[in-house]
């Protein structure tokens, strides 16, 4: 029998929550009926604040370091990001 750390267990439950709310993701956006698709949003947003309390656990205990990011890089980022168009 093998016994499972606690980093093993965090980690099997962070990488299912990621699946779960890319699935609900998927779900909501091919809803037909709006009932349906605010149901569907309401669990995403259920499962993303579940994996957020996972993800802050594993970073707390050290098992999910995230270093630092320089400005350059997130200013990087948002030029990748930003889709060539300004939100008014």
């Amino acid at each position: 029998m093998e016994i499972y750390k606690e980093k093993e267990i965090l980690g099997d439950a962070l990488a299912a929550q990621k699946a779960c709310t890319n699935n609900y993701n998927t779900y909501s956006n091919e809803c037909v009926h709006e009932n349906l698709r605010s149901t569907m949003l309401d669990i995403l947003e259920d499962e993303h604040t579940l994996q957020q309390d996972v993800f802050f656990s594993m970073h707390e205990k050290g098992y999910y370091p995230t270093p630092d990011a320089n400005q350059q890089k997130i200013d990087e980022a948002k030029q990748k990001f930003s889709c060539g168009y300004k939100l008014v």
